[in-house]
């Protein structure tokens, strides 16, 4: 009995350890990303700080201080190792075209970086269990009704289509956390004080911004 007692005990103290996320990732990757300098181009302290058009401009890349409310698990180790351009346009500009230059890092940097990155959150995205789907509804928002493809590339019968000045969502699904694009959709200036985002909390209802976010979620 006492011996079975233990043996439960010792399965009870492998779950819990297991169910716990490493802390020794991210905090070799914070090393690593101080290291790189990585924070010369990334604002990595949120909340956003920039109030006006000069502030933006002087960022050089896009900020990561929610990253791990914005990103899915996984993307980003696989984009660190493997960098390939998400925006059609270099950052803040809206005529040179981005030439995707991102240094790449090791599997084992893009590995710790990434947990890193992955525990920075932001306190408005809230955990909503909104579920990527091609919402028929999302979809005519998406299209019609806002027509979010004009500053969004997406992919329509295997080619690009859309608007070049945002990012890309061809690897969305694979990429974004819909309960972020929800949070962002309802308070943009949130995460991006001064860009021109729509903010659609004024422009649609509750049930709708679900239903694009749910469809942003879902393409690849």
């Amino acid at each position: 009995m006492i011996i079975r007692r233990l043996f439960a005990a010792g399965l009870l103290s492998a779950a819990v350890l297991w169910a716990v996320p490493s802390f020794a990732g991210v905090d070799e990757g914070k090393k690593t990303f101080d290291a790189n300098k990585c924070a010369l181009c990334h604002q990595v302290q949120g909340p956003a700080k920039e109030k006006t058009i000069k502030d933006q401009l002087a960022k050089k890349g896009p900020e990561l201080w929610y990253a791990g409310s914005k990103f899915k698990s996984g993307f980003l180790e696989k984009w660190l190792a493997s960098p390939q351009p998400i925006r059609p346009l270099a950052y803040n500009s809206v005529t040179d075209r981005n030439r995707g230059d991102h240094p790449k890092l090791s599997a084992k940097d893009a590995s710790n970086v990434a947990a890193y990155l992955m525990s920075l959150k932001s306190p408005e995205v809230k955990s909503l269990g909104i579920a990527a789907s091609e919402s028929p509804k999302g979809r005519i928002i998406f299209l019609k009704k806002q027509s979010c493809y004009g500053c969004h590339s997406m992919r329509v019968r295997g080619k690009m289509a859309g608007g070049l000045s945002g990012p890309s969502f061809i690897g969305a699904f694979e990429r974004l956390n819909p309960d972020w694009v929800y949070s962002y959709l309802k308070n943009p200036k949130a995460f991006k004080p001064v860009k021109m985002m729509p903010v659609y909390s004024g422009i649609l209802n509750e049930a709708e911004i679900k239903e694009l976010a749910s469809y942003v979620g879902s393409l690849n």
